[in-house]
């Protein structure tokens, strides 16, 4: 008689093959992505679709009708409107949180400054308004946008705010920092600002947005960190603040009045202010809300040229287009709630796809393809030998691998000279 090996080696061996094939139980939950300021900067934008986000479980935050790198809408709804060039946008109503309609919703792309609107979020309940901050030489220095600390200044952080998000300043933002326990402890504190809210596609990597590798947001997230930001009435005041005044400081400047450069806060009906952004590997991003008759919509638009239409002038039309949209609609997804955010240690068994870092540089990029991975030939060389093993004990396991599809990009747009005011990008 044949002898017939233990039944707790059989078991073992094939929750060995399901956790290998499937990322079932037995599979440890994806790592969060990181920035890492010690790599090359990133000095491009993205040369084909970014790494797509996931909430830690890898499903869709927002729902599965997000899950596209290309456009999706809500059923009845007009037609889109031409010449939306960016390779990311949303809009969204921000009220019930549908989500009217999108494109790669959940690409990870580069924020620039729009990521100055979770540092705003972020410090905002951390420090006290009436504090005030003694600008110092590297604030003075800072690259990229600045709205003109200089080294001895006494500026309270109210002011820092509006120069944050007024003029951009990314002096602001590194003073604003400092003030909240540096730099490090600054960027810690707004990714798990980021985490809270559910903006699982977005890594800060710096107070500014100024580039850094690894360091990304989505069309979904910015629209879900802006709405948070308009539900505040003091932080939304500091949005649709038009002008500030910066003090003199004795024998280095006079003082001099700073004007919001948000692009449609006089010129559309109704606009409850913007964040707008630049950096040579983020190109053009812009976020946005406006109200009409009680009902607000939140814009986001990633990754676009200021030609044939600049992202605002594209926010613009997709807010035209979102009021036009019967109120009620139902969406191809929704913004969610923290209170809708269910905690995971594992990632589901159902899903293969899991978030990717972002690379130092959009050439270097990953493949979303997890059969991409190094460690994959291996893995599957050990399945292979516990199929064998399996078999040879008396069970068999069939096991298919799902690859994901991935939309090819837009088409890009001829590259305009950086526009003033915007962050420029860090170099190595």
């Amino acid at each position: 008689m044949r002898r017939r090996g233990p039944r707790w080696l059989t078991t073992v061996l094939a929750a060995g093959i399901v956790a290998l094939v499937t990322g079932g139980p037995a599979a440890a939950a994806p790592a969060r992505p990181t920035a890492d300021p010690s790599a090359p900067t990133p000095t491009a934008p993205w040369s084909a679709p970014p790494p797509q986000g996931t909430a830690p479980d890898g499903s869709t935050v927002g729902g599965d009708g997000l899950d596209t790198r290309g456009t999706v809408a809500a059923d009845g709804t007009p037609p889109l409107p031409d010449g939306l060039a960016a390779s990311g946008w949303l809009v969204a109503d921000a009220g019930t949180g549908e989500v009217l309609a999108a494109r790669d919703p959940h690409g990870r792309y580069y924020p620039a400054s729009t990521l100055k609107i979770l540092t705003l979020l972020t410090l905002a309940p951390r420090l006290d308004p009436a504090q005030v901050v003694t600008a110092t030489v590297e604030d003075e220095s800072v690259e990229g946008s600045r709205v003109g600390l200089v080294e001895g200044g006494q500026y309270p952080v109210s002011l820092l705010f509006q120069a944050l998000v007024l003029q951009s300043g990314n002096d602001a933002a590194n003073a604003l920092a400092r003030a909240a326990g540096g730099v490090a402890a600054t960027v810690e504190a707004m990714n798990e600002t980021a985490q809270a809210l559910g903006a699982y596609d977005t890594v800060a990597g710096t107070p500014s947005g100024l580039d850094v590798a690894g360091q990304s947001s989505s069309p979904y997230d910015l629209a879900l960190i802006f709405r948070a930001l308009i539900e505040d009435p003091a932080l939304a005041a500091i949005l649709t603040t038009p002008t500030a005044q910066m003090p003199p400081v004795t024998d280095r400047s006079p003082g001099y009045q700073i004007q919001n450069q948000d692009p449609l806060l006089s010129t559309y009906a109704g606009n409850l202010g913007g964040k707008t952004g630049f950096t040579d590997a983020a190109r053009h991003t812009f976020v946005t809300a406006a109200e009409r008759e009680g009902r607000r919509l939140v814009v986001s638009v990633m990754d676009t040229e200021n030609v044939p239409l600049r992202a605002a002038d594209q926010a613009a039309l997709l807010l035209d287009w979102g009021f036009a949209v019967p109120a009620g609609a139902e969406g191809v997804g929704r913004l969610v709630r923290p209170a809708d955010l269910v905690p995971a240690t594992t990632p589901s068994p159902t899903r293969t796809r899991a978030a990717s870092s972002a690379p130092a540089t959009p050439e270097a990029r990953p493949s979303d393809d997890p059969d991409g991975s190094p460690l994959v030939p291996a893995a599957l060389a050990g399945g292979a030998t516990l199929i064998v093993a399996a078999t040879l004990i008396g069970r068999r396991r069939a096991v298919r691998p799902v690859r994901p599809a991935i939309a090819s990009r837009p088409p890009g747009e001829p590259t305009p000279p950086r526009s003033a005011g915007e962050s420029s990008s860090r170099r190595p």
